[in-house]
C-alpha cells in the first residue's frame, strides 16, 4: 500500500471515530467527519468503502444527503446548533482580533443559509428510505 492511499485510510478511521462519537453526543456532529469516512475509504480501499456505505452509521446520517434527496430537519437543526456553539466559542476567544471575527462571522453566516437554503429538507425521517427517483430516458 502507497503512502496517499494509507493517508486516506487514517483518514477514513479517524472520520469514522469522530462520527461514531458525533452520533452518539449531540456536541459533536456526525455528518462533517462521517463524509471524511466515506472519501477517505473511497480513496483508499473499495472494500471498506463498499462495507462503510452499508453500515447503519451511514445510512442514518449521510445517505439520503450523498444520493441528492436532503436531510432531515432534525439532523439540519442539528448541525447549525453544534456549528454556532463552536463558532461562538471561536469568536468569543478572538475578542483581539476583529478581522478573524469578521471572517469566523461570514463563514457562520453562509453555513447558515447554505443549511436552510442549500440543503433539501426531508419532511421526515422514512424519506431516507425511499429509492432516489429514476430519471426517464426520452
Amino acid at each position: 500500500m502507497n503512502i496517499k492511499k494509507l493517508g486516506y485510510l487514517i483518514l477514513g478511521f479517524l472520520g469514522l471515530i469522530l462520527g461514531a462519537v458525533g452520533a452518539v453526543l449531540p456536541l459533536l456532529p456526525a455528518f462533517p467527519f462521517l463524509l471524511l469516512a466515506a472519501f477517505g475509504f473511497a480513496k483508499s480501499s473499495e472494500r471498506l468503502h463498499t462495507w462503510f456505505i452499508s453500515t447503519k452509521l451511514y445510512k442514518n446520517n449521510l445517505e439520503s444527503y450523498v444520493k441528492g434527496q436532503g436531510m432531515t430537519r432534525k439532523t439540519k437543526v442539528r448541525i447549525m446548533i453544534t456549528v454556532t456553539v463552536l463558532m461562538s466559542i471561536g469568536f468569543i476567544m478572538m475578542h483581539a482580533v476583529p478581522v478573524g471575527r469578521i471572517v469566523l462571522a461570514l463563514v457562520w453566516l453562509f453555513h447558515i443559509l447554505y443549511f436552510l437554503f442549500g440543503v433539501k429538507t426531508l419532511e421526515t425521517d422514512k424519506a431516507i428510505s425511499q429509492p432516489a427517483p429514476e430519471l426517464e430516458e426520452a
